[in-house]
């Protein structure tokens, strides 16, 4: 792990550097810029609008597909992670341990948990290979060296790993003849600073570079929930008349205290006079001076991580119909967990009886290194694209124990090393899509889609798990065939589009360790999660006009075997999942646009959804109290039930004023409420919440002010105000699945900040 006083220098170097220097390296970036003469500028935008039609997708067109760009994406960026920057996402709900978004931050989409989305940067997989999820915190402020991200909810088109339930595709090529270097500072409540400096450079004709480095750092809303964070981005690109090579890193490094523990009802929404700060992660108790029992909070209870990613792409265009992309990538991790609570002894292979509080940590190491490659036709009545791509995954988990409150019998090693497993991933696709223009007029197009996809997993693993220290030898192989086809229809302004798609995928690590049993006696396996299956039908209707732009999309995604959260969450704070047999999501999610005036605009969506499982039975631990933890029963649940963590409501309102370099929008989403898990249990619910924001910006007339322009920045001031209502309410949670005879339960909650304002400015040379 690299050390936080390393970073800390690392970033003033580069900001002092480029704070004292700015002016001149404004000017020689700009003088480097005014060498290429204009027919050289011309030549060149045009190679790279080549570039850009060879590395984008070949995809039907749907109104379950959207594109941010830069611009809109990075328009609220204070420092929160990417999810909560997609927040405009029809169906999508964004969470955050920390209740600002700038920790640990997770998203799902119509439903579907971050596990169940795939994530791309540059046709890469961004999703570990092990828990498949992103963990936004090790990469903070990635969306400042993203060019645009594709949104696509459902079965996304064929790329590097499966789309289940959504897939998000970032791009970072920044393709600009014009070199510009940039700083940016926000702070605000919890005392959260933002602090990111960026530069692009047009070396040549042919050279282009851009680096980016970023540094977060915030208290948090929950008390001992802060952040300290950095990440950094650069690369560097050689652009010939055929032939592109551009070469990547980007990574970054995080300390986080642990959130995820999550607080009482009362506490989360601020009833009898609750501090909604809360955090109980850490707590322990001791004596006082007098002797009296007393609370006390380890101040080192924390998560601790760094990534680096490497990439390698050659485009080629061997002619103006056929081109052909391949990439070379290898991630690196390391990190660890470190909690000091009350466990059993048994929690870490001792033989003892009773609990005592331990200081222990769960490490791990991991390597991700893998290609793909694709080539791509595009000719006026037909597009083909083809690829193949391959992983290799290979990690180790092991967990030390570092002290114990009260000693165990036997006397125990300095580290005692508790648990050890290793991990290895094979993951393979070959695909190939079309889309033919069957139909293609000015106003008029008629578009049929295919596409093919065959994935192949292997995973292995070997050792003692790290819930119950049990053997897991585990090795699987899975074979997925993914067929999907549309057809699109336009005819001035109006789009109609049809779809069907089957998205097969592999159950995850935890999916794994907490649910599969194995018998080393008879070498047998019970409880095994199955893959999940899903079958996405899509129908949707748009009407464009130049003022005005309406559409409705239907969905109904149908599912074997989907596995779904139960509300329970394990040691590290991941939530826990098991299969059910029959379950559907459906919905209809519309959006609509108005340009009112030249400077006034308004949009919006409003998704409504029906999310069940079918057939499901559920057995119920009984207990007498909280106290005494005594068995005393079961219960059972039957029926159909709607989903965990699936609002049937959530909507987006947004309005825009521009006018004279002033810039505000006023934005409101709303999420309808959900349950914690699939009994349906009011008691074990998420209120409804809504929250409003609004942002203003204000680019400073400079040029006006200042009769010399040359090296003159641009300066853009900007105030980030969030929750303004001071909305008390949560956005995640999680339940036992046991009761207590008096009906009570162990539910849990994720209080979100109230009102909270951010400040800040971007200087631009």
């Amino acid at each position: 792990m690299k050390k936080n006083y390393l970073s800390t220098i690392s970033y003033l170097l580069i900001a002092c550097g480029l704070l004292v220097n700015g002016h001149l390296n404004a000017q020689v970036f700009n003088s480097t810029a005014s060498q290429i003469d204009e027919d050289t500028l011309t030549i060149l935008m045009r190679q790279l609008e080549d570039i850009e039609v060879s590395v984008s997708r070949v995809q039907q067109t749907t109104l379950a597909t959207q594109t941010v760009k830069t611009n809109e994406l990075n328009h609220d960026n204070i420092g929160q992670n990417l999810p909560y920057l997609l927040n405009q996402t029809p169906g999508l709900v964004a969470t955050s341990d920390d209740g600002l978004g700038v920790g640990y931050t997770y998203f799902r989409v119509r439903g579907t948990d971050h596990t169940r989305i795939n994530m791309t940067v540059n046709e890469v997989p961004l999703n570990d290979a092990e828990s498949q999820t992103v963990f936004w915190v090790n990469m903070t402020d990635m969306s400042s060296s993203i060019s645009q991200v594709d949104v696509q909810r459902g079965v996304g088109t064929s790329t590097s790993g499966s789309a289940f339930g959504a897939s998000l595709n970032m791009q970072t090529n920044m393709l600009d003849s014009i070199s510009r270097l940039s700083l940016a500072f926000n702070g605000g409540m919890y005392n959260t600073f933002r602090e990111m400096a960026s530069a692009h450079a047009a070396i040549s004709n042919r050279w282009m570079m851009n680096a980016r480095f970023t540094k977060v750092n915030s208290d948090g809303f929950l008390y001992r929930a802060g952040s300290n964070l950095y990440s950094y981005y650069g690369d560097i690109g050689w652009y010939g008349k055929k032939t592109h090579v551009i070469a990547r890193i980007f990574g970054g490094s995080e300390k986080t205290g642990m959130g995820w523990e999550g607080v009482s009802y009362d506490v989360a929404y601020g009833l009898n006079g609750a501090d909604r700060r809360y955090n109980p992660a850490g707590e322990y108790k001791t004596k006082d001076i007098n002797g009296n029992d007393s609370i006390a909070y380890y101040d080192n209870q924390t998560d601790n991580y760094s990534q680096q990613h490497a990439q390698l792409t050659i485009n080629h265009r061997f002619t103006p119909k056929w081109s052909l992309t391949a990439t070379a990538h290898y991630t690196h991790g390391s990190g660890y967990y470190e909690q000091y609570k009350k466990k059993k002894y048994s929690y870490w292979g001792l033989p003892d009886a009773g609990k005592t509080y331990g200081l222990y940590m769960k490490h791990l190491n991991n390597h991700y290194v893998g290609g793909l490659i694709s080539a791509k036709y595009i000719s006026e009545a037909v597009d083909v694209q083809f690829g193949v791509a391959a992983s290799h995954y290979w990690g180790t988990h092991w967990g030390i124990l570092d002290y114990l409150e009260t000693q165990p019998v036997q006397s125990l090693p300095v580290h005692y090393e508790y648990y050890r497993n290793k991990a290895t991933k094979f993951d393979s696709n070959v695909y190939a899509k079309a889309n033919w223009r069957i139909i293609n007029r000015s106003h008029e197009k008629l578009a049929l889609y295919g596409d093919l996809q065959h994935r192949f997993v292997r995973y292995q693993r070997d050792g003692l798990n790290d819930e119950n220290l049990e053997e897991l030898p585990l090795s699987v192989d899975y074979h997925f065939f993914n067929p999907k086809a549309g057809l699109t229809y336009q005819n001035h302004g109006h789009l109609l589009s049809a779809s069907f798609a089957i998205a097969n995928r592999d159950p995850s690590r935890n999916n794994y360790k907490e649910n599969a049993r194995y018998d080393a006696s008879t070498q047998t396996w019970t409880n095994m999660p199955k893959a999940e299956t899903l079958y996405d039908y899509e129908l949707g209707y748009q009407y464009s006009h130049p003022r005005f732009a309406v559409g409705l999309n239907l969905y109904f995604m149908d599912y074997d075997n989907q596995l779904v959260l139960t509300g329970e969450y394990n040691d590290v704070g991941a939530y826990k999942t098991i299969n059910v047999k029959d379950s559907y999501r459906m919905g209809a999610e519309l959006t609509a646009g108005v340009k009112i005036t030249d400077w006034f605009r308004w949009d919006g969506n409003i998704v409504v959804s029906r999310n069940k499982i079918q057939n499901y039975k559920q057995y119920i631990d009984l207990y007498d109290n909280q106290d005494d933890w005594n068995w005393v029963g079961q219960d059972s649940i039957e029926g159909e039930v709607t989903i965990a963590f699936s609002p049937m409501i959530t909507a987006m309102s947004l309005f825009t004023f521009e006018y004279a370099g002033f810039v505000g929008t006023i934005q409101t989403n709303v999420v309808s409420k959900q349950y914690l898990d699939n009994t349906m249990d009011e008691n074990a619910m998420l209120k409804a919440y809504t929250t409003t924001n609004i942002n203003l910006q204000y680019n400073l007339p400079m040029r006006k002010w200042i009769s010399d322009r040359r090296g003159v920045p641009e300066v853009k001031l900007l105030c980030q105000l969030n929750n303004i209502f001071n909305a008390k309410y949560a956005n995640n949670g999680g339940a036992e699945a046991s009761r207590f005879e008096d009906k009570s339960r162990c539910v849990w909650y994720f209080a979100q900040a109230g009102i909270n304002v951010h400040g800040g400015f971007v200087v631009q040379f």
